[in-house]
């Protein structure tokens, strides 16, 4: 079920939320419960089961881990902690990356010695995999007590609005949510305008930087110029930005409707002036908990320099294993860890130093453009076949105006103005939007924006969620 579905926006949210401001208190966590596994099963019975089973395995070693501790049994602690993050991984792992696997087991042998398997990945199984582990992490560190009640453990994994795409919700950030929720009409009005802006950001731009983006790479290679590229990897870089950040602006929201206060996820990642200071803007919630869970146990950057940058090297390889079993993500996250190993070395210095910040803007900006042509294309040789035409001259048969409708041109300066631009000139607007407070003029906005989404959904718009495949 999408946030940008009929069905959600008209039956199932106002449904949940009449209900849940109209029952006990007592009963408050169940329906939140009953409703998220409801939201889930709606993609498929089966992916309910590996969700419920992840979340049965996580609570039953937790209660291990934390019976080890009171009994100072570091053996058994640390034995159920492996055999926790064993079990987790091969579940994430056995869905994602068996045909992954396979094919490259095949293309060493230079034969098919091995058929692919139908599986298929379920939804969000790389997000609340993640949450469980941070919960028995953080239960083994003592950061917090292992969860008794299996439901409120079940409700923190399976909570609807961050269930499928995030943000990745660390259970020690919301613990005391759980129990102790702060609803109020204030919180609601709040949520309400996070989710039209979020659902505005991916029916309005995102959909429309699609539509443009996929038309333009759908052709074949042979029959694209260097200026038609150029522009899908712009459109594309706008599109990824409008359609996450989107989703998390609703899960947001909708959290804030249910009295949960989530963290940002986003934080205008455009505007940067380093690739470190982008990743401290970009999926905020999976690069703190790489830096939490990984980075940091690793040794982070307290040993030698040479040992810094292996670590970055690794955190960013699996960042972009983390988001699918293609050589694409790979590389791409190798990239960007390449970029940040280099700014350390001597990179940042230069950028600190240098007056003109409008450089420093310009050179992340072609870093990141470049990184998501990687993340966008079919394979290694789609990537390469479209870099070898950003970066030689070739006219194409078509002109970039065939592949943009009206609406584009005017989707693309807005896109472009609220990618951080705008609210850098106008930090008062930025106050605003995050702000709690309620105002005339911008709740009539509101309206308009959510009247345009609902127009563009009747119509049956072209409306995917780039990371449900993560």
């Amino acid at each position: 079920m999408l946030f940008s579905s009929m069905i959600f926006l008209w039956f199932f949210l106002p449904l949940v939320f009449c209900s849940y401001y109209l029952i006990d208190k007592r009963f408050k966590n169940i329906l939140l419960l009953i409703s998220s596994i409801i939201f889930y099963t709606w993609g498929g019975v089966s992916y309910s089961l590996i969700m419920l089973s992840s979340i049965i395995i996580n609570y039953i070693f937790a209660l291990l881990i934390d019976k080890a501790i009171e009994d100072n049994n570091l053996k058994n602690k640390k034995i159920y902690l492996a055999l926790c993050i064993i079990i987790n991984l091969s579940i994430l792992g056995y869905f994602k990356y068996t045909n992954f696997i396979i094919s490259i087991i095949n293309s060493l042998s230079q034969n098919k010695i091995i058929e692919l398997t139908n599986i298929v990945l379920p939804i969000g199984i790389s997000f609340y995999t993640f949450q469980a582990l941070s919960y028995v992490i953080d239960v083994y560190r003592g950061h917090n007590k292992a969860q008794k009640n299996i439901f409120n453990l079940a409700l923190y994994i399976s909570f609807f609005p961050q269930l499928i795409a995030g943000p990745i919700v660390k259970y020690h950030d919301i613990e005391n949510q759980i129990l102790n929720r702060n609803e109020s009409l204030e919180n609601i009005f709040y949520g309400i305008k996070r989710f039209i802006y979020g659902l505005s950001k991916k029916v309005i731009l995102a959909n429309m930087f699609a539509l443009s983006c996929d038309e333009i790479l759908k052709q074949p290679t042979n029959e694209l110029g260097t200026a038609l590229v150029w522009c899908a990897s712009v459109l594309y870089t706008l599109q990824i930005y409008y359609d996450f950040s989107g989703y998390s602006d609703m899960a947001i929201g909708l959290g804030r409707m249910f009295g949960f206060n989530f963290l940002e996820n986003f934080n205008y990642p455009y505007i940067s002036k380093s690739i470190k200071e982008f990743w401290r803007r970009w999926h905020i919630s999976l690069s703190t908990w790489f830096k939490e869970y990984l980075y940091i146990p690793l040794g982070g950057n307290r040993k030698r320099k040479l040992f810094t940058y292996i670590n970055l090297l690794i955190v960013f390889f699996a960042t972009g294993l983390w988001h699918g079993a293609s050589y694409n993500f790979i590389l791409w996250g190798l990239f960007h860890g390449f970029f940040l190993v280099i700014e350390r070395i001597f990179l940042g210095k230069l950028l600190e130093k240098n007056k003109l910040k409008f450089i420093n803007h310009i050179y992340v900006i072609f870093v990141f453009v470049i990184g998501w042509v990687l993340f966008r294309a079919d394979d290694l040789k789609h990537a390469f076949e479209l870099y070898k035409l950003m970066f030689s001259y070739k006219e194409s048969i078509y002109t970039v105006r065939y592949f943009f409708y009206p609406q584009t041109f005017v989707c693309f300066i807005f896109g472009i103005l609220f990618s951080g631009l705008f609210q850098s000139i106008f930090p008062k607007v930025r106050e605003a939007t995050f702000s709690s407070k309620v105002y005339i003029l911008e709740s009539v906005i509101q309206f308009i924006l959510l009247f345009i989404c609902i127009m563009y959904l009747v119509n049956g718009t072209y409306n995917p969620f780039i990371y449900f495949r993560f």
